[in-house]
């Protein structure tokens, strides 16, 4: 390989987040992928580069940022780049729970979607699975692009909002401030409210101007504001309001309030004998 092209370089993990079985990131230069099948789904974004690909004997071909690769289980493919820089691409494998399988033939005749919104909520998605604890938003996240995968795929319809939007909305909040420690997953709130994952995050959005994920994570940070006053220290503080660590706590800490937790702390001033006289 010359010196000056760049090496291949792969980042792979399994996110705590049902329906989730792998996320794989790759910079590949020259590898070329033999047929294969996966018993997942395979949802692709490529962020640059080229792809020349097959799907169940026919070949397809990406280039550029603009276009998600949808590829189903048990279907042969492979794929290779068609440029000397190679390609960059994101990968989320998907189980039967976010796809049935039922869809793949629909998807094989048609793996290519050319879908900014779709293309910008898988995107998403990927920068909240680099945060642990972030799993509510992860949940919501995946929830819509399952939604418009399924709108693509089967003309699946949405469901505005109704007159049941504030119940949902204000039966969330509650689980929600009962659980700010511990969180709740999208999917129990869903059950235990009887309603569509993504319906009840539209009707919470609607009614309070926030999505769940984000009101979840004020709650903590307002938590949080109130023990660092305390003494508590933000390694103990991260876990009693639950954030994953002590950097997951200051990530948000200093994006809602400006400064980093120990600074915060810090800042206060113990007033002893009271404001001081008018006359100094």
């Amino acid at each position: 390989m010359p010196a000056d092209r760049p090496r291949t370089a792969i980042t792979a993990w399994r996110p705590a987040v049902q329906g989730i079985a792998e996320v794989f990131h790759a910079h590949f230069t020259d590898h070329a992928y033999p047929v294969h099948t996966h018993d997942s789904w395979d949802l692709m974004i490529l962020d640059d580069g080229a792809v020349d690909f097959a799907v169940d004997r026919h070949r397809h071909g990406v280039a550029g940022a603009g276009a998600v690769v949808l590829l189903p289980p048990h279907v042969p493919h492979d794929g290779r780049t068609t440029q000397p820089s190679g390609f960059r691409k994101r990968v989320l494998y998907l189980d039967s729970t976010v796809l049935p399988e039922r869809l793949a033939g629909t998807a094989a005749d048609g793996p290519v979607h050319g879908d900014a919104l779709l293309r910008q909520r898988i995107h998403q998605l990927h920068n909240t699975l680099r945060s642990p604890s972030d799993a509510l938003e992860a949940e919501s996240r995946l929830a819509f692009v399952r939604e418009r995968l399924l709108q693509r795929l089967e003309t699946s319809p949405l469901r505005a909002p109704g007159r049941e939007a504030n119940r949902l909305a204000t039966g969330l909040r509650e689980l929600l401030d009962a659980r700010i420690s511990t969180g709740m997953s999208l999917d129990e709130a869903s059950a235990r409210l009887h309603a569509h994952p993504t319906h009840l995050i539209r009707c919470f959005t609607r009614t309070y101007g926030i999505p769940p994920h984000t009101y979840l994570t004020g709650r903590r940070v307002d938590r949080a504001r109130r023990l660092l006053l305390s003494g508590a220290r933000p390694a103990e503080v991260a876990a009693a309001v639950g954030f994953h660590d002590q950097a997951h706590l200051s990530r948000h800490f200093t994006r809602h309030l400006g400064s980093p937790p120990a600074r915060y702390a810090g800042s206060q001033h113990v007033r002893t004998a009271g404001p001081p006289s008018s006359d100094r």
